[in-house]
C-alpha cells in the first residue's frame, strides 16, 4: 500500500541550489525564530521554471516565492518567468519591482531575481554586499582572483564574484559556506539590499 504524502505547505519558497536556500533561510532566521514559510530546492534554473505552473496550482496554496539567479541578462529571465506565469494564470507586470515583485492574485507570487532585480549577476553578488564594509580581506580576495592568469582559471568570466566570494570565506576562522556565515554573523544582514530582501519575503509570506 502507497504511503500517503504530505499536503503541499501553504506557503512555499522555490530556489534553484541548497547555497540559495542555506542563505535565504539562514538570513531569516537573522531576523526571526519562526519561518512562515518552506523552501523547496528544485535543481536548477530551468527545473525551476518548468514546475513554476504546477506549484502555483497546487491545493492550499497561499503564497509563492520564485527565487532566480538574473545571470548575463536580466530582462530575458524576467521574461522567461512572466511567461511561466501566464500560463498559470497569474498577469505579472512588465518590468520588476527594484524592492522584489509582489502579485496580489491567488496564490500571493513574489520573484526576487539575484541579486538585486536589476543587475546582471547570481546569489554570490548579491552575498557580496553582506560582506561588511572596511572588510581587510574582501579586496585581497577580489585581487588574488584577478591576478590568477585566464589561462589557468577554471571558472568563466561570469563567475568571478562566485570565486572571489569562496576566497573571502577560506579566509574565515572556521571556512564555511555561505548560510553558515550568516549565522555566525561574518555576514551583516542590515545593509540596504539584504533589508529590502527581508521586506520581500515578509510581504510575501507573513
Amino acid at each position: 500500500m502507497a504511503r500517503p504524502t504530505d499536503p503541499p505547505s501553504p506557503r512555499v519558497l522555490l530556489v534553484e541550489g541548497p547555497d540559495d536556500k542555506h542563505v535565504a533561510q539562514h538570513i531569516w532566521w537573522r531576523h526571526a525564530e519562526e519561518t512562515p514559510f518552506c523552501i523547496d530546492v528544485v535543481g536548477s534554473e530551468s527545473e525551476l521554471r518548468r514546475v513554476i505552473f504546477a506549484e502555483v496550482k497546487a491545493e492550499g496554496r497561499l503564497a509563492l516565492g520564485i527565487l532566480l539567479d538574473a545571470d548575463t541578462d536580466s530582462g530575458a529571465r524576467w521574461r522567461s518567468v512572466r511567461d511561466r506565469l501566464a500560463q498559470a494564470g497569474i498577469v505579472a507586470p512588465e518590468r520588476l519591482n527594484p524592492g522584489g515583485t509582489i502579485i496580489e492574485s491567488r496564490p500571493r507570487v513574489g520573484v526576487w531575481l539575484m541579486p538585486d532585480n536589476a543587475s546582471c549577476g547570481e546569489l554570490e553578488n548579491f552575498v557580496a554586499e553582506m560582506i561588511p564594509a572596511g572588510d581587510a580581506v574582501w579586496p585581497l580576495s577580489q585581487s588574488y582572483i584577478d591576478g590568477i592568469p585566464c589561462a589557468e582559471r577554471k571558472f568563466s568570466a561570469k563567475k568571478k564574484a562566485r570565486a572571489q566570494v569562496h576566497a573571502w570565506l577560506a579566509a574565515r576562522e572556521d571556512p564555511r559556506q555561505m548560510g553558515a556565515a550568516i549565522g555566525a554573523r561574518d555576514l551583516e544582514v542590515d545593509g540596504a539590499l539584504c533589508q529590502a530582501f527581508i521586506d520581500w519575503l515578509k510581504r510575501l509570506f507573513v
